[in-house]
């Protein structure tokens, strides 16, 4: 097959589908930093649920992808559950899941930068009281970078694949030879039950954060016609889940091996659990800078993706243009690096507000973030269940109505949480404004196919 990149030099398919694929899923696989140890604080410390409860977190992960594969092979040409969600109720429908993925975007800034500065405390223990300005500090970084343009899908590859070379050696190592075992107990003071699992495994659901993201970022494949496009989608869905499956499986049966309890205020567990592997050599130190690198490539990515979305809404300045835009014309100026720069200060601003807010605490963030992620999930799942019935395709029906509901009980388990309501009512209120918006503007069509324009123009 015959690839050409947008300058028209040729590119060999593998090394395209190394860097796309390892690119999208370093916001996966980055959120195994937080989301195992969430896992074990929900279970009140108890290890011996810890497994089970990872487990029950990554069958459901299966089933969002089963679900994301037939969206990725409707929609080849990219666009994701906000195409799904406008072609199956009408484009008004659309602001829902458009309305959850700015909240995302805003939430994996804020999150993956606290992950890093954590990361970076738990290394060097004496900046435990500078963790907020080191979150600010890399958020207002990270902001700062995307200024001079986006950066290459090879960067965030590269950052990928190191935290995964350095992670699996250390995985090895603390299984045959570890450094040290701790003491904590196996099984907590409660009592424990199924009901417990069923309690604590939503809070644990934002690793499945950036599953959706290969439906909507093959619209970046232009020089692949649909087939090479659905292939490239669905190969990069089974890398995703098998890589982070994996890291996921091994970090918490590792961490019940080594007696790696809930850490305490200045560590986080799978800095312990590196710890205990290897101790506190130059082995543990990369694996915190790249640790460190793939949260913050995370962060980049949203901070190009976040202000993309806003651009591709945005009303165009020429008034003989009607186009799809629905926001000011404002957030769509660029620089000479194609950077919209209001739109990434708008992303600063609020990311920043939510990592003062919370204090840089990622376990607080993360009930949050998953519920953005699940109205997103939700409004994809119902679209694809009611093109199935137009379809009267039984195997499908069963596999997105079971999604459905699934990730309806997950969402809704993480609501009655109480605080975590904040993320459903800032997507309602930010889908709702942008409808309003549109309404105003005379319903402009193209609007449920923003997300693949956010694509196409990075």
């Amino acid at each position: 097959m015959s690839i050409r990149s947008p300058n028209g030099r040729p590119v060999r398919p593998a090394l395209l589908l190394f860097a796309f694929a390892f690119a999208i899923m370093a916001d996966p696989v980055s959120s195994i930093a937080y989301a195992v140890e969430a896992a074990l604080r929900e279970l009140a410390g108890d290890l011996g649920l810890l497994v089970v409860t990872m487990t029950v977190v990554l069958a459901i992960v299966c089933l969002i992808v089963l679900n994301y594969d037939q969206l990725i092979r409707r929609f080849p040409e990219g666009g994701g559950a906000v195409a799904a969600t406008g072609m199956a109720f009408g484009e008004g429908w659309a602001f829902l899941p458009l309305g959850a993925l700015v909240v995302d975007f805003v939430l994996t800034i804020a999150i993956s930068v606290a992950a890093a500065a954590a990361a970076i405390v738990a290394y060097v223990p004496s900046l435990a009281p500078f963790k907020v300005v080191i979150a600010a500090l890399l958020c207002c970084f990270v902001a700062g970078l995307t200024w001079f343009g986006h950066i290459g899908r090879s960067v965030f590859a590269t950052m990928t694949v190191a935290f995964v070379g350095v992670a699996f050696p250390i995985f090895v190592l603390g299984f045959t030879a570890p450094h040290s075992v701790g003491s904590s107990p196996i099984h907590g003071s409660g009592t424990s039950t199924a009901w417990t699992v069923l309690l604590a495994f939503p809070v644990a659901m934002a690793l499945a954060t950036g599953i959706e993201a290969p439906a909507s970022a093959i619209a970046q494949l232009a020089q692949l016609d649909d087939r090479g496009r659905r292939r490239f989608g669905r190969v990069t869905l089974i890398l995703t889940v098998a890589i982070t499956g994996s890291l996921t499986l091994l970090l918490a049966v590792l961490g019940v091996r080594l007696r790696t309890g809930v850490p305490v205020a200045d560590s986080t567990m799978i800095a312990d659990v590196a710890r205990r592997s290897v101790g506190e050599g130059s082995l543990f130190a990369m694996f915190q800078l790249t640790s460190s690198l793939l949260l913050l490539a995370a962060a980049s990515s949203s901070f190009q993706a976040g202000p993309g979305l806003l651009k591709a809404l945005a009303r165009r300045r020429d008034p003989d243009d009607v186009g799809r835009g629905i926001l000011h014309p404002a957030l769509g100026a660029t620089n000479r690096h194609h950077t919209p720069y209001w739109s990434v200060l708008v992303y600063l601003v609020v990311s920043l507000a939510v990592v003062i807010v919370s204090e840089a605490r990622e376990q607080s963030l993360v009930l949050f973030y998953a519920v953005s992620v699940f109205v997103s999930f939700l409004a994809g799942l119902v679209a694809m269940a009611r093109f199935s019935f137009r379809e009267r395709n039984r195997p499908r029906i069963a596999v997105n109505v079971i999604g459905a509901v699934v990730v309806s009980f997950t969402l809704v388990v993480n609501l009655t949480r109480g605080y975590p309501i904040l993320s459903l009512a800032a997507s309602i209120a930010i889908g709702g404004t942008f409808a309003h918006l549109w309404i105003r503007q005379g319903r402009p069509r193209g609007i449920a196919q923003a997300e693949r324009a956010m694509e196409t123009e990075r």
